[in-house]
């Protein structure tokens, strides 16, 4: 009768052990999400290696005399971190007459306001980027986020710029605060002019990411 008794308190013991450890497991697997997210929210990347499945828009949108560049998503000279850089060459020679260059990261690719896409980006608070010349003196006149109109417009937009670049690494930040950052489908953009780089230019662009 006692071994019936002891053996009934072991099994009851070893339910309740059971029963805690699989509550404690539910909690984790609870919690695992909401620190993903959080975790993803420090961070939202535009470009940081080539072929990084976290890069999240595509440099799609070429603009002006857009047959005057050339682009290396995946350059492998001196890049700020990583294994590659992106880098752009810019001829200036005029192909479309229009006396200037651009290029926009979309989401979705070659999405000009014509199709859903895009990101919220509610809370982050703002764009930082890495760039520098390949001889220094090359001269962008802004650097920018959103913008894109059309029946899918961007929630809101904000640049910076002009801006002189060097021959090293150099940060820049483009503050978010106060924007409407509830749909962002052109997610960085930058443009630079003949008038300013007669000669044309070649620069390098890494670490492009939302914080």
């Amino acid at each position: 009768m006692n071994r019936l008794i002891i053996s009934a308190v072991i099994i009851a013991l070893s339910a309740g052990c059971a029963l805690a450890q699989a509550t404690e497991t539910s909690k984790d697997a609870a919690a695992a999400p909401a620190a993903a997210a959080t975790e993803a929210k420090k961070e939202f990347n535009v470009y940081t290696e080539k072929y990084d499945l976290k890069n999240h828009y595509i440099p799609s949108g070429w603009m002006g005399d857009y047959g005057d560049i050339k682009i290396d998503d995946g350059s492998t000279v001196n890049p700020h971190t990583g294994k590659t850089c992106f880098k752009i060459s810019y001829s200036a020679q005029g192909a479309q007459g229009a006396g200037w260059m651009g290029i926009y990261w979309q989401n979705p690719a070659n999405n000009w306001g014509t199709q859903m896409g895009g990101y919220d980006l509610t809370g982050y608070g703002k764009l930082t980027f890495w760039a520098r010349g390949e001889k220094g003196g090359e001269v962008i006149n802004e650097f920018k986020i959103g913008g894109i109109s059309g029946n899918y417009s961007d929630s809101d937009s904000t640049s910076i710029g002009p801006v002189t670049l060097t021959p090293e690494w150099k940060q820049y930040t483009i503050d978010l605060k106060g924007l409407d950052l509830s749909y962002i489908s052109g997610g960085f953009e930058f443009s630079s002019s003949a008038k300013d780089n007669p000669e044309g230019f070649t620069i390098y662009l890494d670490d492009i990411k939302y914080e």
